[in-house]
């Protein structure tokens, strides 16, 4: 889907400077300039899958199920003794959170080792 602002998308711009880092400049640098230019696109990866998301709507559900809005407020409600920390339900929800975190920090990391990519 392209974005009402027209093209490039927010994440298609991204994306290109990702590449840039990930290449160009990481092959012309060393030592901390290189791990800094590897830690920058990673972080713009991770911004790049954010604007991509799909995932969200699944996570929103899940905790509107439970009745929450928010992560914070479930987060609250278990800390105060509100839910039984053992339900079905809350761990359904806990591990659909879960799975759509790890999905735009570190994809992948959900698989079991050696599973393909």
């Amino acid at each position: 889907m392209t974005a009402l602002n027209g093209r490039p998308t927010a994440a298609e711009l991204v994306a290109a400077v990702a590449e840039f880092l990930e290449g160009d400049v990481r092959a012309n640098t060393s030592g901390s300039v290189n791990f800094h230019a590897l830690v920058a696109a990673n972080v713009l990866r991770t911004v790049e899958r954010e604007l991509l998301d799909t995932t969200s709507a699944d996570a929103v559900a899940a905790l509107e199920k439970l009745g929450y809005a928010c992560e914070d407020t479930l987060a609250a409600a278990i800390r105060a003794g509100d839910l039984d920390v053992r339900g079905t339900e809350l761990m359904a929800t806990l591990r659909t959170l879960v799975a759509h975190r790890l999905a735009i920090s570190h994809p992948g990391y959900d698989r079991p080792e050696g599973a393909p990519r």
